[in-house]
């Protein structure tokens, strides 16, 4: 069932929609959990348009084992998926800055209010993000210290690989998670993947968790896939930052999520009109690399990946 959340207009006969296509069960009743899938906040970031695919095509195989409502909301900012920019066009606004919004305020702050009032009230949202165009992440998801005792063991179940519990004075406040969390709407941050791109792997992954999600809290009653066990980190020391030295080409000689030992090469930074490798990128410590670099031109200080440290990620 398509619904229209928000609607502005716009210059030139043109309509802001937002919009939500509620999935209901078959045998309906009364209190039912509710799940609410949010992506396409920031217009680059693609990879949830698979997600909110290939979960509602999975659902009408098995319609009979829905036991609660899904809420699928594809597009939160459908001016910058249109137009491929990250915040919204025209403004130069991110709208995930303008949280919770104001429903006598301007046109952006109206549009936010009316979003926070449609998924308020959730047993579950999954705010779905990638990276940029610079960098690719394996599927974890983030959450604020606050929240952890009651988002972890959610996040546990969405069969991620990491779990970035962050220290509550690094998450800002204006974010659509944060402000959803603050009323009691818990909120799982997902990032995944590489700007401007759609990774499958990954979204059948999350897809996966999603549906293992649903069947904990009694919104699906099909089998489901076990969970993966994620690694979770609560300590900022647990992650290490590899940075460029020097500028230029960078060519990766790992696969992204490789466990490596301390002095690996991760990568080497070329000089294509000599020839010349002019610095290589090595891992400081022994650990699992969630995060490198996808975009290959990189400047003195560029970020090149994070690597997650041996004793957090447990492996032998």
């Amino acid at each position: 069932m398509i619904k229209t959340i928000a609607a502005v207009g716009l210059p030139v006969d043109e309509v802001l929609e937002i919009r939500r296509n509620r999935i209901l069960p078959e045998q309906p009743a009364e209190n039912r959990k509710r799940i609410s899938i949010v992506t396409g906040i920031h217009g680059d970031e693609l990879e949830g348009q698979y997600v909110c695919f290939e979960l509602q095509r999975r659902i009408e195989q098995g319609k009979e084992c829905l036991a609660g409502i899904v809420d699928i909301y594809p597009a939160m900012n459908p001016l910058g998926i249109d137009s491929i920019t990250r915040g919204i066009p025209a403004f130069d606004l991110d709208m995930n800055r303008m949280f919770p919004g104001d429903i006598d305020g301007s046109m952006i702050e109206y549009v936010v209010a009316r979003i926070m009032e449609d998924v308020a009230g959730s047993d579950c949202v999954l705010d779905i993000h990638a990276s940029n165009i610079y960098l690719t992440e394996i599927p974890q998801i983030r959450i604020n210290e606050l929240h952890q005792d009651t988002l972890v063991p959610m996040a546990e179940a969405a069969n991620v690989d990491l779990i970035w519990v962050h220290g509550a004075s690094t998450v800002l406040e204006s974010t659509f998670a944060y402000s959803l969390n603050r009323i009691g709407t818990p909120v799982l941050v997902v990032e995944m993947g590489v700007g401007m791109r759609i990774t499958r792997r990954y979204g059948d992954q999350l897809v996966d968790g999603i549906f293992h999600l649903m069947k904990k809290m009694g919104i699906w009653t099909g089998e489901v896939k076990p969970a993966r066990k994620p690694v979770i980190s609560r300590n900022p020391e647990d992650v290490c930052y590899l940075n460029a030295g020097m500028g230029g080409v960078f060519i990766p000689d790992v696969l992204h999520g490789a466990k490596l030992r301390k002095g690996e090469i991760i990568g080497r930074i070329v000089d294509p009109l000599c020839g010349k490798v002019l610095d290589e990128v090595r891992t400081p410590e022994d650990g699992m690399l969630f995060t490198i670099r996808d975009y290959p031109v990189v400047v003195e200080g560029s970020l090149m990946g994070r690597l997650l440290k041996k004793e957090v990620c447990g492996y032998e």
